[in-house]
């Protein structure tokens, strides 16, 4: 069984590959699914992350092997170069967000305690699938 988590506890997580390796300090249990067409376009479906302070992240393995792509004006989306895996979102432009890290959840080595908790940009989601889990929804973030 694994031991419960505190909301500030340390995680690793990795690409597909292995290639790229970290660990964080996330500061939310819960993962936030955005589905604006960015996140959908990137992660081809939505988007499921972690929020994490920017400083906690660090690169056990690979960081050369991390891609950033420039997304918009305002933030960038962080990548396996070797496998192409999507593993960040940072909003590097925002100030409310420049010191904070998105970190996508199937990256998360051990999920334990952590569940779904919002969907955000709701009003940007596909229309071939529905969220009917009853959790809360918002149309912007």
């Amino acid at each position: 069984m694994a031991a419960l988590r505190n909301s500030t506890d340390t995680r690793t997580g990795r690409c597909m590959c292995g290639q790229v390796a970290f660990e964080f300090t996330k500061d939310k249990d819960g993962i936030a699914a955005c589905h604006c067409g960015q996140c959908r376009k990137w992660s081809g479906h939505y988007w499921a992350s972690v929020n994490a302070p920017f400083a906690s992240l660090k690169f056990n393995a690979g960081e050369d092997q991390l891609g950033w792509f420039r997304a918009s004006d305002y933030a960038r989306r962080g990548f396996c170069k070797s496998c192409g895996s999507a593993l960040f979102w940072h909003g590097d432009k925002l100030d409310e967000y420049k010191d904070r890290i998105a970190i996508a959840a199937g990256s998360i080595d051990d999920t334990s305690g952590i569940s779904l908790s919002e969907h955000i940009f709701v009003a940007d989601k596909g229309d071939y699938y529905d969220i009917q889990d009853g959790l809360p929804q918002s149309v912007t973030d």
